[in-house]
């Protein structure tokens, strides 16, 4: 779709279709780049024939039912619709669901261009198609846990995108619901991803670290200097999607050694 086709489609209002492609944008860009200039912008906008004006001001009105930056007085814009605020309770209710819907009006719209991380085509066997969907939902999952926490380990404060896991505290295969919500994630080194996992680290209900007794008694002096010096930290919060206390409580409950 060319510029040339933008023009048109000034004033005329946001379907639903282009509003959860916002939405999606929206989870996984940081919200100080939501702006005309981000590349990921003008793509949308070009897929849909709007101007990035229109879409950075979309992304803008689905900051204003962000919990995270009206803490943050982080207002976002305004003027937003009925409508926005359906696609927000949406998503909230079924991220698996509308996160691969996404996918699919992405290819739709993307045809004729090279695939890209998000964009897949879903033909073939069922087992295809399965990996197809895990590939969408883990791809979402990962830019949505960066983007909240800043490309920034929560526990150590690491800047290293490369050594950052977008991590599961309810784990991938325990409950399917949970797989792409971003409240169910924790953007962690992947040492520590890998102590979260096997339980010997946990997040307590004010997001404060806890190591596992049989570290915090080990003599070993590394463990005690790399890891068990953050027992008692709090972890550094996202700007968006908050983990949950729920399924911190479930990774405490039944993950985490004590």
């Amino acid at each position: 779709m060319s510029h040339d086709s933008v023009q048109p489609r000034y004033g005329v209002p946001w379907s639903r279709e282009e509003l959860i492609l916002a939405f999606e944008l929206y989870c996984r860009t940081p919200f100080q780049k939501t702006k005309t200039s981000n590349p990921e912008v003008q793509e949308l906008a070009e897929l849909l024939g709007r101007t990035p004006a229109s879409v950075a001001r979309k992304l803008g009105n689905f900051g204003a039912f962000d919990p995270e930056l009206r803490k943050a007085k982080i207002s976002g814009l305004t003027h937003t619709s009925k409508l926005d605020r359906e696609i927000w309770e949406e998503f909230n209710r079924n991220w698996n669901g509308l996160v691969w819907e996404v996918s699919q009006l992405r290819q739709s719209l993307e045809e004729g261009r090279k695939d890209r991380q998000f964009l897949v085509q879903p033909t073939g066997p069922s087992e295809k198609m399965r990996m197809t969907k895990q590939r969408v939902h883990q791809a979402f999952f990962r830019a949505a846990i960066l983007s909240s926490y800043e490309e920034t380990c929560c526990i150590t404060g690491l800047k290293i995108p490369e050594c950052l896991i977008a991590s599961h505290i309810v784990p991938w295969g325990e409950d399917e619901k949970y797989r792409t919500d971003p409240t169910n994630g924790l953007c962690l080194s992947s040492t520590f991803d890998r102590l979260f996992d096997a339980g010997l680290i946990t997040i307590n209900d004010n997001f404060d670290v806890c190591v596992a007794t049989s570290l915090l008694q080990t003599k070993i002096q590394s463990t005690q200097e790399l890891i068990c010096s953050y027992n008692g930290r709090r972890i550094i919060r996202p700007r968006r999607f908050i983990p949950s206390t729920k399924r911190l409580q479930w990774h405490r409950v039944n993950v985490f050694r004590g």
